[in-house]
């Protein structure tokens, strides 16, 4: 796929919050903090815009890093499923 003069990928636009694939032992931590499976936490497909840039494999935890005016940041967690 080319990209164009004035194509902004979706990873890159000021809007999009940080994605990023976490470590499996870091994902069983957040499983335990929580008390969850990984199949309880919030989907995201493996072919979302926002994390393709990563290559995710359905089975990873993609951790969401948004900014926040009152908080600083906060932390949100989503599993990798196929479409």
């Amino acid at each position: 796929m080319a990209i164009k003069k004035n194509q902004v990928l979706v990873p890159d636009h000021v809007y999009v919050p940080k994605h990023e694939i976490i470590p499996v032992a870091e994902a069983l931590e957040v499983l335990k903090k929580y008390n969850c499976k990984p199949t309880e936490l919030p989907l995201i497909f493996v072919n979302d815009p926002a994390i393709m840039g990563l290559g995710p494999k359905p089975g990873d935890v993609i951790k969401i890093t948004r900014k926040s005016s009152t908080a600083g940041s906060s932390l949100y967690y989503r599993y990798v499923v196929e479409v």
